[in-house]
């Protein structure tokens, strides 16, 4: 960024043309994740629940976005944080009652909320209805068909039908045992032995769950968030598979490598159980149940697949209305390949007439306030626990910030995870015997596990469990330094992360840039481009520097947002210091000479 000086020296490669006119609002919205088990307590029993979601919708609506994504609250033995249903149509007590739901849909309706649900349909909890009527049916039974049971291989069937194993670690089958307690056929779970797999070619399964989209559509809700999207189809006859069926490419027990700048990232896991052509019948299905009702209701996949191209498929005109693009979460922070993954997904997504959907941080991975703080920043981050190389809390919130301006100045929907707005990092010391994802005792403590990305929400200061609880319990521990992060630590104190996330999301609308353009600033020295993401998107120029020195801004723009303070020289001229984003506007001046202003 050492030169031009001017940018209206500069040309542009059009990567994404403007929507202009009236469209559809998922296409340009910022949805907030909700983990409802540690947004909010109501009652005092260290969980959060429903009715505490619902009495801090005003902070969601204040914050500026434009819908709530909220994680599983349905019945369930919570072996694994609400992931494994019981009942599809009922709340867990530990989150509260059908009614209490119908009154937040009710008050995010009133303060312009749209509500997002999330739908797990690859797999049930074993304390379903369905998977007791399959124990206790014979093989070949109705019952059973519901769900991938089989016989097992070797000497009595004592070895599992095949060789894949569980996401969570260990192998994806378990035996049955009848009635008598002799051991029976096997059951597939993908994930944790409580979370059997539904068999998708059983047209009962197909059936159950349109009237479970139409019983919670009829209640107002605005979408769903389908879980493990790719993963519900498996292939005839579930063959062996010569690769390892983890859900994601990188070896999660391993700290991130030096960023390969060549190569695309990867971020899913091809195989028979995975990313199979029968999905997208269902989902086809699934899209005109949708478009049967008012308000463009909306789908969007959790789909860990691989190439962009693939995720593609899953936005095609008559399918899903959004996938989240894990490629731009998973990228190092490292400038050719943010530059690549950003404009590799615009045009997959151009293709098929979709939206990008930009993530950042889910209840699924490592806070990128904490990823971004480690040696090699970025990318996907295997948990961390105390007896771990501990990120650089500084520095990770340094980029966390600057990632955030750079990811909301971009065309397409944006997702915030709860917390990051302010600026939350990673509970990267909590002890063992705290944790209670089964990725961690599936694993024999090999996988920390997710817990740490999902320890209870901080709101006061000087309040028992940081104004979690009115009691002061909290499921799991909050470290003692959140206390600075805490949302009254923040409101109204100018450049906190939740001004800074405040202001940006107002901008992103004043400027309309979810619907906007995006092009790349050339004429750049080659050295900027090794350290620079330089981008235009309508009349707003936006700059993330993530080399290791202060470069000079252009003459001619008017600053409207960075994320960290901008450098002035004794010359007057203004630098944008290492590992900062900032939104800048060209001079009415600067316009009139300039290919690059607004579309």
């Amino acid at each position: 960024m050492t030169a031009p000086t001017d940018l209206t020296t500069t040309t542009t490669t059009l990567v994404s043309s403007a929507h202009d006119g009236p469209t559809a609002w998922w296409r340009s919205a910022v949805i907030y994740q909700v983990y409802p088990r540690s947004f909010a307590d109501s009652d005092g029993d260290g969980y959060g629940d429903i009715p505490g979601i619902t009495s801090r919708l005003g902070h969601l609506a204040r914050l500026g976005v434009d819908a709530v994504w909220l994680s599983p609250f349905y019945r369930s033995p919570q072996a694994d944080a609400g992931y494994d249903v019981a009942d599809y149509r009922d709340v867990d007590p530990l989150f509260g009652t059908l009614d209490h739901v119908d009154e937040l849909i009710a008050r995010a309706h009133q303060l312009g909320l749209r509500v997002i649900v999330d739908l797990v349909p690859n797999h049930t909890s074993d304390d379903h209805a369905w998977f007791g009527a399959a124990l206790a049916s014979p093989p070949g039974s109705p019952e059973r068909a519901r769900y991938h049971f089989a016989d097992g291989r070797g000497d009595g069937g004592s070895e599992p039908p095949n060789n894949w194993t569980s996401v969570f670690g260990g192998p994806a089958w378990t035996r049955s045992r009848g009635a008598d307690g002799e051991p029976g056929q096997w059951y597939l779970h993908l994930f944790d032995s409580r979370q059997p797999d539904l068999n998708w070619a059983d047209p009962g399964v197909r059936a159950e769950f349109v009237s479970v989209l139409r019983f919670w559509l009829d209640r107002g809700v605005d979408g769903f968030r389908v879980d493990v999207a790719h993963g519900m189809v498996k292939q005839d006859g579930l063959p062996d598979w010569a690769g390892h069926s983890a859900m994601i490419a990188e070896d999660e027990h391993q700290q991130a490598p030096e960023p390969d700048t060549d190569a695309e990232p990867e971020v899913g896991a091809a195989g028979p159980m995975w990313d199979q052509e029968g999905v997208h019948e269902i989902y086809r299905e699934w899209r005109e149940v949708l478009e049967g009702y008012d308000g463009d209701r909306v789908l969007v996949a959790e789909a860990w697949v691989s190439p962009l191209s693939r995720l593609a498929r899953y936005v095609r005109d008559g399918e899903m209305h959004q996938a989240f693009n894990f490629a731009f979460l998973t990228t190092h922070w490292f400038a050719p390949q943010l530059r690549e993954v950003v404009e590799d997904s615009v045009r997959a997504n151009d293709v098929v007439g979709a939206p990008t959907t930009w993530v950042l941080s889910n209840h699924d991975v490592v806070r990128h306030a904490s990823r971004l703080g480690l040696p090699h920043p970025g990318g996907k981050a295997a948990p961390i626990g105390p007896g771990d190389p501990q990120p650089d809390e500084a520095l990770g919130l340094r980029r966390a910030r600057a990632a955030a301006l750079l990811m909301l100045a971009l065309p397409g929907s944006a997702y915030l995870y709860q917390g990051e707005e302010l600026g939350l990092p990673e509970h990267t010391t909590l002890d063992d015997a705290l944790r209670q994802d089964p990725a961690f005792s599936r694993s024999a403590g090999a996988d920390r596990g997710r817990d740490g990305c999902r320890v209870p929400l901080p709101w006061a200061a000087d309040a028992p469990a940081l104004g979690f609880s009115p009691t002061g319990a909290a499921w799991l521990p909050q470290p003692d330094s959140w206390s600075a992060y805490a949302l009254d630590a923040q409101k109204g104190v100018a450049g906190s992360t939740y001004e800074l996330y405040r202001e940006a999301l107002r901008l992103r609308r004043d400027y309309r840039l979810g619907t906007g353009s995006l092009a790349w600033v050339e004429g750049l020295p080659a050295d900027a481009h090794e350290t620079a993401v330089v981008l235009v998107n309508r009349d707003v120029v936006v700059a993330t520097n993530l080399g290791p020195r202060p470069q000079p801004l252009p003459a001619g723009i008017e600053i409207l947002l960075a994320s960290a303070e901008i450098l002035t020289d004794d010359d007057g001229v203004r630098h944008l210091p290492s590992d900062v984003t900032v939104w800048a506007r060209l001079t009415e001046a600067a316009l009139e000479r300039s290919p690059i202003g607004p579309d």
